[in-house]
């Protein structure tokens, strides 16, 4: 398994890796039933704006047979210095440690490109990565727009525990 930024020929994968999720996985990433990406997500997935979006994969395998089994972006508003972040991990690489290792090395990627603070936003009911979130320094922080969502969010000065 090797971590890697994203390149605009995953697109196939990015879909492969989204439809090999299950329904209760797809809709802790999402928030929604979304079997797919739309044309336009997959395309800002595959294509994302330098300086304030960052999308990192886990692929297997070699050449045509790489598959994409885990992905962790960051996103910011023009001019920021916090980011948002999202993660998914395909069924079979859940409970291995990727998740963590990805978002490890995105809060790194982020805290050298100058973000200061990450936040994110997850089911109460995903236990795991709330779990997770506060294993690396995230703490919980009041959302009264949306009380079905858990905010987590870490300031970027400081290292992971690792």
């Amino acid at each position: 398994m090797v971590l890697r930024e994203i390149r605009a020929d995953d697109a196939d994968r990015m879909q492969a890796a989204l439809r090999a999720m299950s329904d209760e996985s797809r809709y802790t990433r999402f928030m929604s039933a979304l079997r797919e990406l739309p044309p336009k997500m997959l395309d800002r997935a595959t294509h994302p704006v330098a300086g304030r979006e960052f999308q990192l994969v886990a692929v297997v395998g070699e050449g045509a047979q790489q598959a994409i089994v885990g992905g962790a972006r960051y996103a910011a508003a023009a001019g920021s210095r916090d980011c948002e972040f999202a993660l998914a991990i395909v069924d079979s690489w859940q409970g291995q440690g990727l998740a963590r290792q990805l978002l490890e090395t995105l809060m790194n990627i982020a805290r050298e490109r100058g973000f200061e603070r990450m936040e994110g936003y997850i089911l109460p009911s995903n236990a795991p990565m709330l779990g997770l979130a506060r294993r690396l320094g995230f703490a919980s922080v009041a959302n009264p727009e949306d009380p079905g969502v858990e905010t987590v969010r870490c300031e970027l000065s400081r290292k992971t525990n690792s």
